[in-house]
């Protein structure tokens, strides 16, 4: 369940730091009861950039695969061990 605080809790950072890193998930902070920011830890941030970013490349991948942009696997393979002389 997502934890939403009004903005005076602000006044508490540590506390607010506290509930951000014990629970890993972001704090969204109402502004007169509406939405207003979301905090959250840098761990938590770096884990949901991770995974967007791993998700877009998975999206991208799927339309290159649709669009018919793809090689076999053995023939790039071939290609660099050739490029490198792996094996040799």
């Amino acid at each position: 369940m997502p934890e939403i605080r009004p903005i005076r809790d602000l006044r508490n950072t540590t506390e607010i730091s506290k509930l951000c890193h014990e629970t890993g998930e972001p704090v969204y902070i109402t502004k007169n009861g509406y939405g207003d920011m979301v905090i959250m830890s840098m761990d938590t941030y770096e884990r949901d950039l991770a995974i967007a970013q791993l998700y877009r490349k998975l999206a991208e991948a799927e339309t290159d695969i649709a669009e018919g942009r793809v090689e076999d696997a053995g023939a790039v393979f071939d290609h660099l061990r050739d490029k490198y002389h792996y094996g040799q």
